[in-house]
């Protein structure tokens, strides 16, 4: 099939660059477009020249349709109404789109799924091949040990300049242990404590936000029983690791059905979204 000509989003971004750095990186994949935001400083220039890695031939744009035109697929780490936007386009240019946006809201991942209509969509609020593993054993260890005797924590931190809370990783790690123990995440999930609270409702999942420096993502799944307790973690140390991942996603996207994937899917653990 040759190289998957790839468009990146926000492309001059922090995790734009390291999306375009990736992409020069691996085998199988080019980059083929750049887009940016309406009046962004840096339309006009190279890519490759705003990534540190030299001249590449693909000056940033603002017309994404113009981009999707001449892609197999388009990188998403932006935002969630953007992310909307783009997938509409990607259903229209019938390509790949790989979604890394966390904070959607329950409309926008429905628009999102109407455009999988038509487009071949892999969102995950984690694109780490590690992180999806940790959700896969989080799930097992949900579903073995009793709601009643085992309660479910999880502690997440990033840099201070993270906008949302609690991450996309700690939902998609919360989503797991609710599907182990066949509950709904939304219905059982304590956002917050403050003041005096009571005792903790059985069988809920809490969740617990730190923000500051220069974190990447740092998450811990921590099942703590009577007299003994089970923390399942993953430290991501580079932004690098989300852009493999989400490459990896693509190449394994093309040439299939339209539809709605997670990242359980490229790993082959099925069970992803629909």
């Amino acid at each position: 099939m040759g190289e998957m000509n790839l468009v990146v989003v926000g492309a001059a971004g922090r995790m734009g660059q390291v999306l375009v750095r990736t992409i020069a990186s691996m085998e199988g994949v080019r980059l083929a477009g750049a887009v940016e935001r309406p009046g962004s400083p840096q339309l006009g220039r190279d890519a490759g020249d705003i990534a540190g890695i030299g001249t590449t031939g693909v000056a940033v744009t603002d017309d994404p349709l113009a981009a999707f035109a001449k892609a197999d697929g388009v990188l998403d780490f932006s935002l969630p109404a953007a992310s909307v936007e783009f997938a509409g386009y990607a259903a229209q240019a019938r390509i790949v789109h790989v979604i890394g946006t966390t904070g959607c809201s329950q409309e926008d991942d429905s628009r999102i799924a109407a455009a999988a209509r038509h487009a071949t969509i892999v969102k995950s609020g984690n694109m780490s091949l590690g992180v999806n593993l940790l959700a896969a054993l989080v799930e097992q260890a949900a579903k073995a040990l009793d709601r009643q005797d085992f309660d479910i924590e999880i502690l997440e931190m990033h840099h201070r300049h993270k906008v949302d809370a609690p991450s996309g990783t700690a939902l998609l790690l919360g989503e797991a242990a609710a599907r182990g123990r066949g509950i709904e995440l939304q219905r059982e999930s304590v956002r917050g404590r403050d003041g005096h609270t009571g005792p903790r409702r059985p069988g809920s999942i809490g969740f617990a936000a730190l923000r500051g420096g220069s974190v990447v993502g740092d998450h811990s799944v921590i099942l703590a029983g009577p007299g003994e307790r089970i923390t399942l973690s993953h430290d991501a140390e580079d932004r690098g690791i989300f852009a493999r991942g989400a490459v990896k996603a693509a190449l394994w996207a093309r040439g299939r059905k339209a539809g709605l994937y997670s990242m359980r899917d490229v790993l082959g653990l099925g069970g992803g979204v629909r």
